[in-house]
């Protein structure tokens, strides 16, 4: 395979709703570049980009897949993303690699859920967008309200390209106003017949042109006075002015095409090739120092694993973007996260599960290697000239979607975490814990689809049955108010006994609390507590009621007492522990006695101490259209939510609250039942507050329920 100058890259990825037509466009892409000699459908399940067995059986991306077309002595780097926001990080890391975004829009249904969410990441991301109006061959196509709705939803810089003259059934034939030629398609084949444009869409086909040749002057101020002069531009200006309006997003070009019937897709590819940018032709990317990697053959060598394949006889393939330099077979680099030593011995141009050798690749390419040792995605991989160049890592969107899982045969446990490990390395976006607080084995990710599939591929491919069950909640406990208790454990079974007897006070902590004046104190420990907040330990024994080897003891059961709180077994926190008095015996007081006592000294004194349970609060934002923010707002008020605020952001409404994490329980499905699908959100830690006291009472009786049960 030819070795591609940077200048001859293109690296798209194809973005857009469920069933839009990605993949369908992606295998003619394929077929007009020679990759495949004959197009599979979505149908017959033998498309190159759906290969995986979950894809398959649901007709339907699950994962982003690779390839590449050769194309006019061009490559072109194709990333087919999937269509649900539950697969969102997918999308966001190949947006991170890909220098365009080719919105695929489905022209019988316009804009729809999937078109609105993937273009939030294209903004975020600042990406450069082109819009593919695919499926004109359907009876129900109709141009021009998709393109009605595409420029209400996203402005007046998404101009067309092309426009069909028969969108529908006998779609076959398409104005191009950048040629300024009609291009008629033969039914059976994609070799377009090249005419004139007819008299009757001069007009129309002229006003077009004029509108992209505005758009394309008003990119750079040298244009926009040879327009202003000459009324007009010339093909090489066209060229260079559109290219730049691309990339600055001063506009969002429409084409026109059938991926089924393999309908303008070459002439698609030429658009590609002429006028989206080249890896060296948009913004550097940043190092985490904010200093750029320049896209150069003649800089160092800077790789970044965006996609990571676990497969079968193969083991781990990292898919990677070369940011800048040039990397051959056998080359050595540094992980510059890990500082592991990585030998890249071997290369390979992708195209779904079919692998290609390549002996070079050069900055701005894309391409796969096998058996690195201690690489993860979003790792960056350097020559050892700059091995600590660390490009700004893969940005994923924080989990809001959590289940408890398990396995049905406990002897599956291990092997359970072992899958679970593979999966979070394949797909970021699942993070998974073993909670020792909740005793439970925690899921997380983007939604109630994504562990659904999750749970088929445990269950189908690595032959695992398990059960998804509500979470529980991580409480925490703490106290309002001081208190006293006095506990002496006292134990005499023949020979030496227990005796251990122990005075505490305990009061609330807060930032700034002043120390209590009661008692002197002599000694304190602050203890920074691994799940949050503080405990205070403070020696206040006056003359030497109990020996001081005895204190870490005491303070030993008061942390076992603290780690199962008193009111439901949750973490406390937040606490000031004063010993101020005691007893000891000078035979039977040993180390236990004075871990029992206080360890019961606290549960005493933390009941009578006004306790408290609090409970994890998140922010949440909600980005919905402005005709569902009455129903997201009921639904909202309905979950204990604290709105914060309200805003605009675009065509869409936005809202911030605060929300018990205990009534986010599903919350994604919910959110898409009374928004047709059109809302999305993200949440976010934010701090513990006290639970209301009807939820507190509940809380309490729950518990005491669940511990008659265990006895």
């Amino acid at each position: 395979m030819k070795v591609y100058q940077t200048n001859e890259i293109r690296n798209i990825v194809l973005i857009g709703g469920a069933k839009s037509g990605k993949t369908t466009l992606s295998e003619a892409m394929l077929f007009e570049g020679a990759v495949i000699g004959r197009r599979g459908t979505v149908e017959d399940k033998n498309t190159v980009s759906d290969y995986r067995d979950i894809e398959l059986e649901r007709q339907n991306s699950i994962s982003s897949t690779v390839m590449y077309a050769e194309f006019e002595n061009h490559k072109i780097n194709i990333i087919d993303a999937p269509g649900f926001d539950d697969f969102v990080g997918e999308v966001v890391a190949a947006l991170k690699v890909c220098d365009t975004a080719i919105m695929v829009v489905n022209a019988q249904n316009g804009v729809e859920v999937g078109t609105e969410i993937t273009w939030r990441h294209t903004t975020k991301y600042n990406s450069p967008v082109v819009f593919a109006l695919n499926q004109l061959d359907h009876e129900k196509a109709n141009f021009d309200e998709s393109m009605r709705q595409m420029k209400q939803f996203f402005g007046d810089k998404v101009i067309a390209v092309q426009y069909p003259l028969n969108s529908g059934a006998g779609f076959n034939t398409v104005i191009d106003v950048l040629k300024m030629k009609q291009y008629k398609f033969t039914a059976g084949t994609p070799k377009a017949e090249i005419t004139d444009i007819p008299d009757s869409e001069k007009a129309k086909a002229e006003d077009l042109r004029g509108k992209l040749i505005e758009a394309a002057a008003e990119s750079d101020e040298k244009l926009m006075e040879k327009f202003f002069e000459a009324g007009t531009l010339t093909e090489e200006e066209l060229l260079h002015g559109l290219k730049q309006s691309i990339i600055k997003r001063d506009v969002y070009p429409v084409l026109c095409m059938s991926g089924k019937m393999d309908t303008g897709v070459a002439r698609f590819m030429q658009f590609v090739c002429e006028f989206i940018p080249a890896p060296n032709e948009v913004p550097s990317p940043k190092t985490v120092e904010g200093k750029d990697v320049k896209c150069s053959a003649s800089e160092p060598a800077s790789v970044m694993v965006f996609k990571t394949s676990i497969e079968q006889h193969l083991g781990q393939v990292s898919f990677f973007k070369l940011f800048s330099g040039e990397i051959v077979e056998g080359t050595d680099m540094v992980n510059a996260n890990t500082g592991s030593k990585e030998r890249f011995s071997q290369l390979y141009c992708v195209a779904g599960k079919t692998r290609n050798k390549i002996e070079k690749i050069v900055a701005g390419d894309i391409a796969a290697t096998i058996k690195l040792k201690d690489v993860h995605t979003g790792n960056t991989i350097n020559t050892p000239k700059n091995q600590n160049v660390v490009i700004e890592a893969i940005v994923y969107p924080e989990a809001k979607f959590r289940t408890a899982v398990r396995a049905k045969n406990q002897s599956d446990d291990e092997k359970l975490g072992g899958i679970l490990r593979v999966v979070h390395e394949e797909d970021p976006t699942v993070v998974y814990e073993q909670s020792q607080e909740l005793k439970q084995l925690i899921i997380q990710g983007q939604g109630e689809l994504q562990l659904t599939v999750l749970k088929w591929r445990i269950e189908n491919i690595d032959k695992i049955e398990i059960e998804y069950f509500a979470p529980k909640i991580p409480y925490r406990e703490t106290i309002t108010k001081a208190a006293k208790a006095t506990y002496r454990h006292k134990k005499q079974s023949g020979g030496a006994g227990q005796f251990g007897e122990v005075y505490m006070m305990v009061e609330p902590w807060y930032e700034g609390k002043p120390d209590q004046t009661e008692f002197p104190i002599r000694g304190r420990d602050e203890i920074n507590l691994n799940w949050g907040g503080k405990l205070f330990f403070h020696n206040c024994i006056v003359g030497g009621a109990i020996d001081a080897r005895f204190l870490p003891a005491i303070l030993k059961g008061i942390m076992e007492k603290i780690e199962e709180g008193p009111l439901t077994g949750s973490y406390a926190r937040d606490i000031v522990v004063s010993v101020y008095d005691g007893k000891m015996h000078p035979v039977d007081s040993n180390e236990i006695s004075f871990k029992l006592a206080g360890r019961n000294a606290f549960k005493e004194a933390f009941k009578n101490a006004g306790p408290k349970i609090l409970e994890p609060i998140y922010e949440v934002e909600v980005i919905m259209p402005s005709d569902r923010m009455g129903d997201v707002m009921t639904d909202l008020q309905g979950r204990r939510a604290i709105v914060l605020g309200m805003d605009s952001e675009g065509n869409y409404q936005k809202i911030k609250a605060r929300v018990p994490l205990a009534e986010m329980n599903r919350y994604s499905t919910a959110l898409s039942s009374v928004t047709s699908g059109r809302a999305t959100y993200g949440m976010k830690f934010a701090d513990y507050q006290q639970v209301p006291g009807d939820v507190q009472e509940q809380l309490l009786k729950t518990y005491e329920a669940e511990s008659k049960d265990e006895e």
